[in-house]
């Protein structure tokens, strides 16, 4: 299922350091990241564009896939170079 799977140690980076997380770099490869491991095709990913690069921080991104299905995927900013990191996904 979309739910059961999702990379916690996936690394993404979202960033060229700056004030905000590159939400279209996030989107990118939170689609990828999600087809690889649920073999799922991807419709969309929206991220919000306008998260601040703190270490720590949280936030969330939608998912819908090319069959309907929707989720949130919740990512932490780990470092000041603006990566990020996939915690969890969950259906909505």
């Amino acid at each position: 299922s979309l739910l059961a799977v999702l990379v916690a140690s996936v690394v993404l980076g979202a960033g060229c350091a700056g004030t905000v997380i590159d939400s279209q770099k996030a989107e990118d490869a939170i689609a990828d990241d999600v087809e690889t491991a649920t073999r799922v095709e991807v419709e969309s990913v929206v991220c919000p564009d306008d998260v601040e690069v703190d270490p720590g921080a949280r936030f969330d991104c939608e998912v819908t896939t090319t069959d309907g299905r929707r989720a949130v995927a919740e990512l932490r900013v780990l470092n000041e170079d603006a990566d990020v990191r996939v915690i969890r996904l969950r259906g909505q």
